[in-house]
């Protein structure tokens, strides 16, 4: 896709998934305990790329994928602070 996507997960009570796009914050979502959240965004391609980041933020280590619209879901790497 050439564009770098990222995602930080805050757990606890209310989760809440930040997407940042090439560095830039493009999107935000929030659920309650380990209820699994998606953050639609658009990628900056000329037009633009509509992708979502489904994040699940537990039990355990958070879990996130990449899904291209029309493609296979892709898992993101996790990444310890």
């Amino acid at each position: 896709m050439g564009h770098s996507v990222s995602a930080t997960v805050q757990t606890g009570h209310t989760a809440g998934v930040e997407v940042l796009v090439d560095g830039k914050a493009t999107g935000y979502a929030t659920t309650h305990d380990d209820h699994p959240v998606t953050v639609h965004v658009e990628l900056p391609t000329d037009p633009p790329t509509q992708v979502a980041v489904r994040a699940t933020p537990g039990p355990g280590v958070p879990r996130c994928f990449l899904e291209p619209t029309g493609a296979e879901p892709q898992v993101m790497s996790p990444r310890s602070y």
